[in-house]
């Protein structure tokens, strides 16, 4: 397992630079100059905007620009300066990540105890009542759009009854992301649904299952042991790459619910031209996507006792 682990960390290194690479110079060879962009419609001197970019180490060539921008991770874990205000880009992914990451947890939590329980009560009722509802439910939510359904929420639940808040504080306090991630993982809680019921009603016919009730196990280890480890290699599959993609697609969501996270800044990023807050935002969550195909080929092996890695 440790030399399976080693391997796939230095598998890791090159993905890392091609995505990071990829994500540079797509951000970069971008038309407009966010130097110039700083003066606004005033404008400056050719003089004032060549000492700019020469200071910032943007009239390098790209592949220059790249090797200093990973210099500066690897060595001093430094993902540069913002152009508009002169912070520290650790210091903006320090006040956004935070509560992206709390509001990607609660959405996966959401997503994990609904969409399993939906998924395994239609998988183990397939063809009856209880699988149709689950079914025409979760095909409901997938046909809305994430901003269509966070419109929604708020209409209702914001505007016109008063349970919630419709904007989040710059707190972002745990009850007032409650909402915004209902409608973060409302999308990903329908697929587990799906997915967990499609392989539950296939491994309920298969000999192994027939086997453990032909035996007299009791219905509960039948379910929890043979039944549900199968089951969830798929599912732990879809769970391990969305929470990477729940951090990255609260854009809308923290849009619609003005919440100050990675999504939000993303944002932000984009509109002002801040390349360096963009790529150091997309850099951590790269990191993220693949820490998380690790930690989920690694749980194959628990689900799946046959699964070994040397």
């Amino acid at each position: 397992m440790g030399r399976y682990v080693a391997r796939r960390l230095l598998q890791m290194i090159p993905v890392f630079i091609g995505t990071t690479l990829l994500i540079f110079l797509m951000v970069y060879t971008l038309p407009g100059d966010p130097v110039r962009g700083l003066f606004g419609d005033k404008g400056a001197d050719p003089a004032t905007l060549a000492a700019m970019r020469h200071q910032l180490g943007l009239d390098q060539p790209i592949l220059v620009q790249y090797w200093e921008y990973m210099k500066g991770i690897v060595l001093h874990f430094d993902f540069g300066t913002q152009i508009a205000s002169g912070r520290p880009v650790t210091d903006v992914l320090g006040d956004a990540f935070p509560v992206t990451l709390r509001l990607a947890g609660m959405a996966f939590v959401i997503e994990i105890v609904l969409g399993l329980g939906l998924g395994m009560a239609a998988g183990l009722r397939a063809g009856r009542l209880t699988d149709n509802v689950v079914l025409v439910l979760t095909l409901l939510i997938i046909s809305i759009p994430v901003f269509v359904l966070g419109f929604i929420v708020k209409s209702v639940f914001a505007f016109e009854l008063g349970w919630i808040a419709p904007n989040v504080s710059n707190d972002a306090t745990w009850g007032e992301l409650v909402a915004p991630a209902i409608v973060l993982g409302s999308l990903s809680l329908a697929y587990v649904a799906r997915l967990t019921r499609t392989t539950m009603a296939e491994n309920l016919r298969s000999d192994y299952m027939r086997t453990a009730v032909a035996k007299g196990l009791p219905r509960r280890r039948i379910v929890g042991v043979h039944l549900m480890r199968n089951s969830l290699i798929p599912v732990i599959t879809f769970l391990g790459t969305d929470l990477g993609a729940l951090m990255g697609g609260a854009v809308v969501t923290e849009g619609l619910f003005n919440v100050k996270g990675i999504g939000g800044t993303i944002f932000e990023s984009i509109v002002r031209r801040e390349g360096t807050t963009l790529v150091g935002l997309v850099t951590v969550l790269v990191l993220v996507y693949l820490f998380m195909s690790l930690l989920v080929d690694l749980l194959y092996a628990v689900l799946d006792p046959r699964i070994r890695y040397a």
